[in-house]
């Protein structure tokens, strides 16, 4: 049994295991989970009280999740003296699956982002972004229920990956040095420095992982969105990676768009998935125009923040949108949306993207009944008007509720 520094282990619950790619979830399994900075302190207890009721109605009380709180962000540089603990990184790969609220980006902390710091550190590659519409919810397009889209962002390499020199460093002169004399290359002397690394293992799980999602959900398509046009050896390397990966694994099940145009009459065969690619900026256009002709999207790093939030802006923004980091046996499900510190404990803030978030756990603990029954019952609650403020100021004549109000107006819609 894991030991930790300063965490008690728990006293009931089991732990999760893994086996041939899939979680394997005992009924009462340990999930770790950080309350988050900020409103986390609001939204994270009402997110716990909404899957509590989940599981307990989806099952019977048969199955029942034992939470485990770690630290991270302000909370753990309080009890540990540093803002991510190595306590909270072994209690997360030791249990497998874990929840957290938004964390805050520390001031002279050492670390640029816990969130990016945390991805690495558990190697959670795949960042997973469903943006599908809940009925209720205001939107600034017409027809925001056409987007039904999941998007994998690659969530370890490109310029994400941090390798930059500021300008003027011996470090950055002594790139821009190297750059002229090696390879003839020149950058302007009082340029910045970074690298975006792709690599072709990254790329290739990245893809694999959204193409077995694809299969396993049945979905029609996969896109690979990139900006290979320009940057081609690395987002050009990414699509020709995706497509090789599609072809040397998944020869029975996928079949490329332009063999559907140019062999097929542009019919696709029953029970065929489509791999296609798009360049990024076009990509932009098409969810706006033509949402409906996409259903899994696969990007490198940078590509994935940017389409991601505006693919949730459709459906009503960051505040109704769930998010996942997941690995090769370890995951971590988040609030996607800031930590709001002015509305901290004010039992004000919506908590539906952290509780969508929780849904989507469940689906990969593949306890799908509890995370559909908290969809439906979000729909529910939203249709009949009752939100948070942020919705609330969005809608005309309506009331706003509290946080935990409209906590517990999800469970009564159970």
């Amino acid at each position: 049994m894991i030991t930790f520094d300063k965490l008690t282990y728990p006293e009931s619950g089991d732990v999760i295991g893994y086996e041939d790619g899939r979680f394997v979830v005992p009924d009462h399994p340990v999930v770790p989970f950080i309350e988050g900075d900020g409103t986390g302190v609001d939204i994270t207890p009402q997110m716990i009280k909404v899957v509590d009721a989940a599981v307990n109605r989806a099952f019977n009380g048969a199955r029942n999740i034992a939470w485990f709180e770690v630290f991270a962000g302000e909370k753990a540089k309080a009890m540990y003296g540093e803002y991510l603990p190595k306590d909270t990184v072994n209690a997360i790969k030791h249990f497998r699956v874990a929840i957290k609220g938004p964390l805050s980006t520390p001031v002279g902390g050492g670390i640029r982002s816990l969130n990016v710091a945390l991805r690495k550190e558990l190697d959670l590659y795949q960042c997973l972004r469903p943006c599908r519409y809940l009925a209720g919810v205001p939107s600034p397009v017409v027809h925001p229920e056409r987007m039904q889209v999941v998007i994998f962002r690659e969530n370890t390499e490109d310029v994400y990956a941090g390798i930059e020199w500021a300008k003027d460093t011996p470090e950055a002169r002594k790139m821009i040095g190297f750059l002229k004399d090696e390879y003839k290359v020149i950058v302007r002397p009082d340029s910045g420095i970074g690298v975006k690394p792709m690599s072709e293992t990254g790329s290739k799980r990245l893809v694999r992982a959204a193409i077995k999602y694809a299969i396993k959900h049945g979905l029609p398509s996969v896109t690979l969105m990139h900006k290979g046009n320009i940057m081609k050896f690395t987002e050009g390397s990414f699509k020709a990676w995706g497509y090789e990966v599609a072809a040397a694994e998944f020869a029975g099940e996928t079949v490329t768009e332009d063999e559907v145009n140019k062999k097929l009459g542009g019919k696709v065969p029953d029970g065929k998935l489509v791999i296609k690619d798009r360049i990024a900026d076009n990509m932009f256009q098409q969810i706006l125009l033509r949402p409906e002709e996409y259903s899994v999207v696969a990007t490198p790093n940078l590509n994935g923040d940017y389409i991601s939030d505006a693919c949730a802006a459709q459906v009503g923004g960051l505040g109704v949108a769930p998010g996942g980091n997941v690995g090769d046996g370890v995951s971590l499900f988040e609030a996607i949306h800031g930590t709001a510190p002015k509305y901290a404990g004010q039992d004000k803030v919506n908590p539906t993207s952290l509780i969508l978030s929780a849904a989507l756990m469940l689906e990969y603990m593949e306890w799908d009944e509890a995370g559909d029954a908290i969809k439906k019952a979000l729909e529910r609650t939203i249709q009949g008007k009752v939100v948070t403020y942020d919705l609330a100021r969005q809608m005309h004549g309506v009331t706003p509720v509290s946080c935990s109000a409209f906590a517990e107006a999800v469970i009564g819609n159970l």
